[in-house]
């Protein structure tokens, strides 16, 4: 119960149907040491669409390959990580369907995770659950599971932080997909909006990546990048989004931005935690 306690806390002030948040300013990137691989856990799940949909177990199996020849280490699996699997990890990349839906020790496993500044990366569906307040005080932004708050067809992003250096290469592109909406909004701190897409249902612009910061009491701060597409497996083999995927999760791991894309498989024998905390 003492996750329930804190995000009720986190999460007072958060909105249910919100207007899409004004940008805040963008923290500036850590110092940190480039020599040591970052940690990541891949948190999937099992397919839940079609052909080439939410194919959750095969973004498991390719970005294991991906992550470990670009530097990482890299554990993963179709459960909810226990303490013991998360002691190490920097960040942990999520794309399953409705994550939101946690029991009691899992929320409390998430809670030491965030409050020692563990990092998340989250796609598509991931922050679909029956809490969208408690997830956006994790994520930045969520929605409610059971609504229809998808509009899928073509999303064509408008960059709007340029300079971001997550978004470096990516000009204004259009990628066959579905786009959220009717999202529940963290409001202290806000989002940092990277890129906006309208709906192919309605023309309503929302926000579709950005990343959030924030420090829960007595806690060190924790990051999260979100791309909220993903619909279509194919999207993650595309060059500029596979880029930009590893520069977002360097950044929530506290890591130099380029760590990942520049970097190659790590000698064996490199594990343990960036930064401080308990």
């Amino acid at each position: 119960m003492l996750l329930a306690v804190t995000i009720l806390a986190l999460a007072s002030g958060l909105g249910g149907q919100q207007q899409p948040p004004v940008p805040s300013a963008a923290p500036p990137a850590p110092a940190s040491d480039a020599l040591r691989p970052i940690h990541v856990y891949i948190r999937a799940g099992l397919k839940s669409h079609g052909p080439g949909l939410h194919d959750y177990p095969q973004f498991l199996a390719d970005w294991s390959k991906l992550l470990t020849e670009h530097g990482a280490l890299v554990d993963g699996s179709l459960h909810f990580p226990d303490a013991r699997e998360l002691a190490d990890t920097d960040v942990m990349v999520m794309y399953k369907g409705d994550a939101g839906y946690m029991t009691a020790d899992e929320k409390a496993v998430l809670e030491r995770f965030v409050k020692r500044g563990g990092g998340f990366v989250s796609f598509h569906d991931t922050l679909c659950g029956d809490d969208p307040p408690a997830m956006a005080s994790i994520l930045g932004g969520a929605k409610k599971h059971g609504e229809v708050n998808y509009s899928a067809g073509e999303i064509k992003y408008t960059i709007v932080d340029t300079e971001s250096p997550i978004m470096k290469g990516i000009s204004d592109l259009s990628i066959p997909d579905e786009a959220f909406f009717k999202m529940t909004w963290a409001t202290d701190p806000k989002i940092h909006v990277l890129a906006t897409a309208p709906m192919p249902s309605s023309g309503e612009v929302v926000p579709q990546i950005w990343t959030y910061e924030h420090t829960i009491f007595d806690g060190q701060p924790s990051r999260a990048f979100v791309w909220m597409q993903g619909h279509t497996y194919t999207n993650f083999a595309k060059p500029e989004i596979q880029a930009m995927i590893l520069r977002g999760i360097a950044w929530a791991a506290k890591a130099p931005i380029d760590t990942l894309v520049n970097g190659t498989a790590p000698q064996r024998g490199g594990r343990g935690r960036r930064g401080s905390g308990g």
